[in-house]
């Protein structure tokens, strides 16, 4: 398959959706974690006035701009509708500039405002959306447009044609998937990678996902023209439900962090990204705060109701941008120093930013509950794994310091404590679930562990959510289930129940190879199965992963399975 190509369809009368793809992953951000490639996906509606809607952006320019040419005369164009507008999305315009000169940019005011810095020029035609304006596009395509900011995308606005009932949703309702496949038949297929997308990118921002749902409520909608992934028609209805319902549960967790941050070039937002996937994996809420579009007030607050905090900053001309030096003035005034703290940020040359706010909050008295994470240009690949662990641990930290603040009840409920007792006389067997994908690696004790098929041969794994390893084990994922024997199990034991710092060899002194789909073999356990994700499910705090066995092998054929017993069924 090409690594890149252009694929137009016709999906509603006079519309028509150009769907840049690619099979790879096309960058290490945290939400192309399953690298099932993606689309990108650009509209263009021909009333009697032409209006492009999302071009893709630098890693799909030359393929989009000439397939763009070949099916419409780009010269024609009279408008292009950006949801939202990022540096990437700068040498498509500028090609879109040259082809056609008299473009006027539709988009929000804050992304009016980056767009001129972002194309280097003062003189462009820009129609700046501040709420409740339309264009008349004739033919009956009437476009009107929805502010819906977040964090991440302060700038984000939804574009509603009348005519078609057709929502351009930008980053919204999207999933990262790669295919021939235009519109979301069989929309359930595609469950796994939706929740997988709204985790990473909805989740921290569940507050405004809701505000934005209240508002295309209004509205009678017949599409969800997403800007990745195929297009949501037959799953619409379920799809929307989903995502008030996780967007309610993300805004209900008892206890939050607030993360507070600024972004020069999108790297220290990216970073955030990260660690506000690994604090909700934890059960632990979100409040995302761009400091760059509130008020101190809102941070104010914000550091009211959560019960730690965290705040990013890049590093500019050797200082920390004034919305970060006004939200550290607002931290130190008003935040209490029993909440758990951290610190983060992004550079070029030098990182002053971060030591600034360190030195800071220990000079306040706060605690800090992991190591400044300090991240040079572009995050990796694996800079953003340790990120996302960094912010589950901290959401473990949090959960902890609450915990020991609130006094011990008495047991006075005799029925569920015999109910305790009977689940933890469960018992399972002692295995090491080993993965690795590329330069990624991940391992866990468990003993939640059973065979759930004969034919084709296949087992359960429950993984806690918080669990590192959980976001290497989606559908498609390889993994070593390694059993431990009797009688030799406590030095593999020891090992992997130690806590690991985020990013951590966890394999290191650990006899091991190979096994045929890449991951690690424990040589000194019983016996080993290598598998292969099947299905996921959620289960309370856990996942339910369901896999097929491949090929598998016992070291020692006279050896007796370690069997781990417990005495309470509310921990293992």
């Amino acid at each position: 398959m090409p690594p890149r190509d252009l694929q137009p369809y016709p999906i509603a009368p006079d519309t028509t959706v150009l769907r840049s793809r690619t099979w790879d992953r096309l960058k290490f951000e945290i939400e192309y974690g399953l690298a099932r490639g993606t689309t990108a996906n650009s509209f263009i509606i021909t009333g009697d006035t032409k209006a492009l809607i999302d071009p893709p952006g630098s890693s799909f320019t030359d393929a989009f701009i000439t397939g763009l040419n070949n099916r419409f005369d780009v010269k024609l164009i009279e408008y292009v509708i950006l949801g939202h507008i990022n540096p990437n999305r700068g040498e498509t315009l500028k090609k879109l500039l040259e082809l056609a000169p008299q473009i006027t940019f539709v988009c929000s005011n804050p992304a009016a405002i980056a767009l001129l810095t972002i194309l280097g020029r003062d003189d462009l035609d820009i129609i700046a959306i501040k709420g409740g304006e339309s264009i008349d596009l004739g033919k009956g395509h009437v476009l009107r447009f929805i502010l819906a900011p977040t964090p991440r995308w302060p700038d984000r606005l939804l574009t509603y044609d009348s005519k078609t009932q057709v929502l351009y949703s930008d980053k919204l309702f999207g999933c990262h998937v790669c295919g021939d496949q235009v519109f979301d038949e069989g929309w359930e297929s595609y469950s796994e990678d939706r929740r997988y997308y709204f985790d990473c990118l909805m989740a921290p921002a569940a507050k405004q996902i809701g505000s934005t749902l209240d508002k295309i409520a209004e509205y009678p909608i017949s599409l969800y023209a997403t800007g990745h992934g195929p297009l949501v028609k037959y799953g619409l209805m379920e799809l929307t439900n989903l995502y008030q319902q996780w967007s309610k549960t993300q805004s209900s967790q008892s206890l939050s962090v607030a993360l507070i941050y600024a972004s020069a070039y999108g790297n220290t937002a990216t970073v955030a990204q990260a660690i506000a996937s690994g604090i909700t994996k934890a059960g632990v809420g979100v409040e995302s705060i761009n400091c760059e579009f509130v008020e101190p007030a809102e941070i104010k607050a914000a550091l009211e109701r959560c019960t730690g905090f965290i705040i990013g900053s890049p590093t500019l001309g050797g200082h920390a941008p004034t919305p970060i030096q006004t939200a550290l003035g607002v931290i130190l005034s008003s935040a209490q120093k029993t909440k758990l703290a951290g610190v983060f940020g992004s550079f070029g040359w030098s990182g002053e930013a971060i030591d600034l706010l360190e030195t800071k909050l220990k000079d306040a008295g706060y605690k800090l509950g992991f190591e400044p994470i300090r991240v040079k240009f572009k995050p990796t690949e694996m800079t953003l794994k340790e990120c996302e662990e960094t912010g589950t641990d901290f959401a473990q930290a949090v959960k902890k310091a609450k915990k020991a603040s609130i006094p011990k009840a008495k047991i006075g409920d005799a029925t569920t404590d015999r109910v305790e007792q009977a689940v933890g006389r469960i018992v399972g067997s002692m295995t090491i679930v080993t993965t690795q994908q590329g330069d990624l690696s991940g391992a866990m004790l468990a003993s939640w562990v059973s065979q759930a098929t004969f034919n084709p041969p296949g087992l359960t794994v429950a993984v806690a959510k918080e669990r590192a390893i959980e976001s290497l084990m989606h559908k498609d994922g390889k993994f070593v289930l390694n059993i431990l024997e009797q009688g030799k199990h406590i030095p593999l034991m020891k090992q992997f129940l130690k806590p690991f710092a985020p990013g951590e060899d966890r394999f290191v002194g650990v006899n091991m190879e190979a096994a045929t789909n890449g991951c690690p073999i424990l040589t000194d356990s019983l016996a080993y199965l290598e598998c292969n994700v099947q299905s996921r499910m959620e289960c309370g705090d856990h996942w339910l992963i369901y896999a097929t066995i491949d090929t598998g092998k016992v070291f020692n054929s006279s050896g007796v399975t370690a069997v781990h017993h417990r005495k309470s069924g509310t921990h293992y």
